[in-house]
């Protein structure tokens, strides 16, 4: 099997799932869509090498993660404001799960590039603070600090949302 035969085996089997990692960080699919096609068009040229690491999907994640964090240097962020989303009010139903992911992902995207990656890296793809760290080069110290500080802000955005809701 060549080297080509190889990266268009990787890109047929994880393309998707690649995909769907950057959507969870950017939460934009045109956005994910182009984070993940440059990460995976300068990784073909050198995709012997990758292969002959350890665990190539995880380089190939760790390149998602950085491009997405440098991204704002070649094209200003257009992440849009959505609309406020009504607090659900039981989760039992399908509307509330719904409403549930949305206010998630409005929260999500309220975030700082770096806290986001690391509560994605953490909660998605349910990684330990000292590979987060090595993935996003960085101290595990800042790990915690970026997942405590975007938490605390989703906090206090949801319970704004409710002061204001209430008022």
């Amino acid at each position: 099997m060549t080297t080509d035969d190889d990266f268009d085996e990787f890109v047929r089997s994880r393309g998707q799932a690649l995909l769907k990692f950057a959507y969870v960080l950017s939460s934009d699919a045109h956005l994910a869509e182009d984070i993940v096609q440059e990460v995976l068009a300068r990784m073909h040229r050198r995709w012997d090498r990758i292969t002959a690491m350890d665990n190539p999907e995880a380089y190939v994640r760790t390149s998602i993660v950085r491009q997405f964090l440098s991204w704002r240097r070649r094209r200003a962020s257009r992440e849009a404001v959505l609309a406020q989303v009504p607090e659900p009010a039981g989760i039992d139903e399908p509307q509330q799960q719904v409403l549930a992911r949305d206010q998630m992902w409005q929260l999500l995207a309220g975030l700082p590039r770096a806290q986001r990656a690391v509560l994605v890296l953490r909660f998605y793809e349910d990684l330990p603070d000292d590979e987060i760290a090595r993935t996003l080069g960085c101290a595990e110290s800042t790990v915690r600090a970026h997942a405590s500080r975007a938490l605390a802000r989703m906090r206090t955005t949801l319970a704004e949302r409710r002061v204001g809701d209430d008022g």
